[in-house]
């Protein structure tokens, strides 16, 4: 996919080619059809191009992925959308105790290939039901993938290893990263590579600074927030902070931890920031591997940032002060440095 393109028109893109590729692709969600074509606009054109295989449904998460399950265990490739993530909890029966479940349950005689696709996260005054980040509740669930795409990623890459996968994924998209443009290269200001090109869902490594100097301090992240990371990587760069991020797209399973842990022990300071609250979280998750890959011997700080743990606001100003943004990055980027 072309670097110019908007995660919005990656993933549009993706799901028009399986389509076409495969006949067992099929789609379905809440007010998917044209000329609407979804809340996010991620669908639109599919029920022109593909009227026998989108389907709008009724408003029940719960029934959308059963019958994805269904379809899945008949052959078919479904691919479900969930307008909105903060509703996936009334599909967490059909993804935990169905679709992750039945490969094993039937001793590997059958597959469960499906994807959920969901927005998730804040900063669009939706309020506390409709901005939350829940990805990590399915984190560690055996057998059933989550992968978050960020800007540094083909999203629409990763939607196709998701679609071609054995086992059910759910497949998160930041809101707040539809509208923004892929960034897959470096630039004159970004040092930008895969650490795993050839892994289905690659980890992005950035640098604000150039080949022969170590970091002063390791960015870990994921997904939405992404969207920060061009400009503080620049405003640390005018600082003489030498800045790496790594920024998985495979949130559960984690990628191998090796290439995480060398990092922190190369810059001595690490961060780890997530777009949903830290308790029992992802962050807190990747710390533990990063000790346990070390054997309790990794001597450096590690400060981890998160949503406030309280319901989230309307009102901008209320939202802005309980999600991350990129100050409370720059924060703990400083305070990881006392």
């Amino acid at each position: 996919m072309s670097q110019m393109l908007t995660n919005v028109e990656s993933l549009r893109g993706a799901l028009h080619n399986a389509m076409a590729d495969d006949s067992a692709v099929v789609v379905f969600g809440e007010d998917i059809l044209d000329p609407y074509g979804g809340a996010f606009k991620v669908t639109k054109g599919l029920s022109t191009a593909f009227p026998q295989r989108v389907f709008t449904t009724p408003i029940c998460e719960g029934s959308i992925v059963g019958m994805a399950n269904g379809l899945a265990l008949r052959g078919m490739r479904p691919v479900a959308e969930l307008m909105f993530g903060d509703f996936i909890t009334l599909a967490a029966d059909q993804l935990i105790n169905h679709a992750a479940k039945f490969p094993a349950m039937y001793n590997g005689r059958v597959t469960l290939p499906l994807v959920v696709r969901t927005p998730m996260g804040g900063g669009r005054g939706y309020g506390p039901t409709h901005s939350q980040s829940l990805e990590r509740m399915f984190c560690g669930v055996p057998h059933l993938s989550v992968v978050a795409p960020s800007i540094f990623h083909d999203a629409g890459k990763s939607l196709r290893a998701a679609i071609a996968s054995a086992q059910p994924v759910v497949f998160i998209e930041n809101k707040l990263l539809y509208p923004l443009r892929q960034q897959l290269h470096s630039t004159a200001t970004l040092q930008h590579e895969f650490l795993d090109a050839e892994a289905e869902y690659p980890t992005v490594r950035l640098r604000n600074f150039g080949a022969g100097n170590s970091p002063d301090v390791t960015l870990i992240t994921n997904g939405g927030i992404s969207r920060f990371l061009p400009s503080l990587l620049q405003r640390l760069s005018d600082e003489e902070i030498r800045l790496e991020a790594l920024i998985p797209a495979s949130l559960s399973p984690l990628p191998p931890i090796a290439p995480f842990a060398a990092a922190a022990a190369n810059s001595g300071r690490v961060v780890i920031a997530e777009e949903g609250t830290t308790s029992n979280g992802w962050g807190a998750e990747f710390a533990a591997r990063l000790y346990e890959s070390c054997m309790g011997k990794l001597a450096c700080p590690i400060v981890r940032v998160g949503a406030l743990p309280t319901v989230i606001p309307a009102a901008k100003q209320l939202e802005d002060e309980v999600l991350v943004s990129e100050t409370t990055i720059l924060n703990a980027i400083l305070k990881v440095f006392s």
